[in-house]
């Protein structure tokens, strides 16, 4: 691993308790632009998620309406009651979004597969960096609201789905992720990042979270455009098991 990544994995609880851990639960509140502009108003706006720590699987319930959860995999995602009969599910849910831009509507298959791989990427990060496939480097420093933050390029492997393959993650003084920049494939081709802060990080079981989340544009000097808010996420009663 590279000097930083052990700096930010040591920061967030070291690789001795990830190992350890196997699933986290959350509760979610939710909110942003997003789900408007994708026709899906309301779909996640206060939900229990599960994730697997070390697969990448995911369930978020309830989603869309009470009775109903999304069951997410890379392979597979499906909306089903919470007993598991199935409603709605779609094979190769990538291959869904093939020409879509930012303002093509979504069905609930294209929301769940969406809010599924970008959470487990959220709550298992950095940890996950350190798996095969995945290579980490070190980038020029940046100034921020009068701090200087490292910076820690990152590339997902394949077989993990993500917003993109190469992934900027900002480290403060404390080791501790504060900010996250990527281009998400889903909407098609941009032309600027999204910068994706985080803040109130709790150690929940020996690990550390962020507890709240918040997700903007930025401008052509990758500065933060505070309105609108892309997403919002707030968590509450983190447990890791």
């Amino acid at each position: 691993m590279s000097d930083l990544l052990d700096t930010v994995v040591a920061a967030h609880g070291g690789l001795d308790r990830w190992h350890s851990a196997t699933r986290i639960t959350a509760e979610v509140q939710a909110g942003g632009a997003l789900w408007g502009l994708k026709g899906q108003p309301g779909v996640l706006d206060r939900y229990s998620i599960t994730a697997d720590l070390h697969r990448q699987s995911a369930t978020l319930a309830p989603f869309a309406e009470p009775g109903l959860r999304a069951a997410y995999t890379p392979d597979r995602v499906a909306v089903e009651s919470l007993d598991g009969q199935v409603s709605q599910e779609r094979v190769r849910p990538r291959e869904s979004f093939a020409g879509h831009t930012l303002e093509t509507p979504w069905d609930r298959l294209h929301a769940a597969y969406f809010a599924g791989y970008a959470m487990w990427t959220y709550l298992t990060e950095p940890f996950v960096f350190t798996e095969p496939g995945f290579t980490a480097t070190e980038i020029g420093p940046w100034e921020e609201n009068g701090e200087t933050w490292r910076r820690l390029q990152v590339t997902f492997p394949e077989h993990i789905a993500t917003h993109s393959r190469v992934q900027t993650y900002y480290i403060d003084a404390e080791g501790l992720i504060r900010r996250h920049d990527y281009r998400p494939d889903v909407f098609g081709a941009a032309d600027r990042d999204s910068a994706h802060y985080t803040w109130e990080h709790q150690n929940v079981g020996g690990l550390v979270f962020p507890a709240r989340r918040s997700v903007h544009l930025t401008d052509e000097n990758n500065r933060k455009v505070a309105e609108p808010v892309i997403i919002s996420i707030d968590l509450t009663e983190i447990t890791v098991s």
